[in-house]
């Protein structure tokens, strides 16, 4: 099974897929497929195409035997961090500068197709991915030597899911449908040797440096959906942890050794159809990164107590208690509305919002992951087409610059601000 996920793998990223999806809410994508991205992702108990597994299995049941295939362009430019002069005798601190990241733009494919088993029952596979802790700072700077010190510094994380989902209908109004996950992700890290020179490792040699590594595992996702009421549709839906194998080229970075599983989710929402064919839609999502040590456990006490501590110890990078990004759950709200103006064309505008997941006490290691967005605008269309063809679906969105600003808790008095702006164009073919 190992080796047929890493070969199935291996084709999608030559396709792209593999490309970082960056963090719009965390890590996570604001939507999944044309439509439901030109929604701000809004659209668990509104099934569209094939790509609703990844929001709700139990929507594919209503989207019938159709394939979807897609490309976007994402650009998290600009992405940078500036750095304040430190005060005094500092720990680590980094050379007063502002820095900005390279690779600017980045092409996301996603395809989902959905079989007819009966009038009442549908098999679908969907291959989409995630990621969203991609940097890339220079190796030399104003007066510096890299971000930290040791040459040029960044991470790169991509996540691929292929789901293969089940769906049923209950009666004419109801629905449930459970995905079985099957999850790929790689990841590398550079720069950043200096944290070993301190002894702040208990894995030196699987710190930073060592190329990409990869790791697999598994994960279900389970939804249902039902028209409560003529017009009002409800829909919810859970993915459990999915428990991912070790980095084991990074498990003196990560805690519990190179540890990195991928948080569970749940969503909920609705969707309104009106009288004059225009429907809106609302969800309310959340993400639990506090569930994952790598992700969630603060930089400090535990770097502070690593100091001097005798290694291996739990407090330091790569242990049981050892520094991560420091993030918090995260719940995002989003609204779409869509309208057809002729048989031929149907439109969309969305918005969600959200609080980003990095405190402000936590921005030296999120230099490396500056995952800051809050809000996203879109808008998208769909042109209704005859013969094979049957949909010529766009999407665009923008996620207007936030930036949050901290002290380095290494630096003594020394400040950190981190920015990002962020747009994506989307569009997508239904047969």
């Amino acid at each position: 099974m190992k080796k047929f996920i890493k070969q199935v793998s291996a084709c999608i990223v030559c396709f792209g897929v593999m490309s970082p999806v960056f963090a719009t809410n965390g890590y996570f994508a604001h939507g999944y497929g044309t439509k439901n991205k030109a929604l701000a992702g809004a659209g668990v108990a509104l099934p569209q195409d094939a790509m609703i597994a990844a929001t709700n299995p139990a929507g594919m049941v209503w989207v019938g035997d159709r394939i979807d295939l897609g490309l976007g362009i994402f650009s998290p430019s600009p992405r940078s961090y500036e750095a304040t002069a430190p005060g005094g005798a500092a720990q680590f601190p980094l050379f007063p500068e502002k820095v900005e990241s390279d690779s600017d733009y980045f092409f996301i494919p996603h395809f989902g197709k959905n079989w007819i088993l009966n009038p009442n029952a549908t098999i679908g596979l969907t291959v989409y991915g995630n990621g969203g802790m991609n940097t890339d700072y220079p190796g030399s700077a104003a007066g510096g030597n890299g971000t930290f010190g040791a040459g040029a510094a960044g991470v790169d994380l991509s996540q691929l899911f292929i789901n293969t989902t089940y769906s049923r209908k209950i009666n004419a109004q109801h629905s449930w449908g459970v995905s079985l996950i099957l999850a790929y992700q790689r990841f590398k890290a550079t720069g950043l040797g200096s944290f070993a020179a301190f002894n702040l490792s208990n894995d030196p040699n699987n710190l930073t440096d060592n190329g990409y590594d990869d790791s697999m595992g598994w994960g279900l996702k389970i939804g249902w959906q039902g028209e409560v009421t003529p017009g009002l549709t409800l829909g919810a839906s859970y993915q459990s942890e999915t428990q991912m194998s070790e980095f084991d080229k990074y498990k003196g970075l990560f805690a519990e050794q190179g540890g990195f599983n991928i948080p569970s989710t749940w969503t909920i929402g609705l969707a309104y159809a009106f009288a004059n064919n225009s429907k809106i839609v609302f969800d309310v999502q959340g993400i639990m990164y506090s569930d994952i040590k790598a992700v969630s456990n603060p930089l400090n006490p535990s770097l502070n107590n690593c100091f001097g501590a005798t290694l291996p110890s739990p407090n330091c990078l790569g242990g049981d208690n050892g520094s991560g990004f420091g993030w918090e759950d995260m719940t995002i709200y989003k609204l779409g509305y869509q309208w057809n103006t002729s048989t031929q064309w149907a439109w969309r505008v969305g918005y969600s919002i959200t609080d980003q997941p990095i405190p402000n006490s936590e921005v030296l290691f999120n230099i490396l992951a500056p995952g800051v967005m809050e809000d996203h605008l879109t808008f998208g269309f769909t042109r209704f087409l005859t013969g094979g063809l049957k949909e010529f679906n766009f999407a665009l969105m923008y996620a207007p610059s936030v930036s949050v600003t901290g002290p380095n808790p290494l630096g003594d008095g020394q400040q950190i601000t981190l920015e990002m702006t962020q747009w994506e164009i989307e569009a997508s073919f239904n047969w």
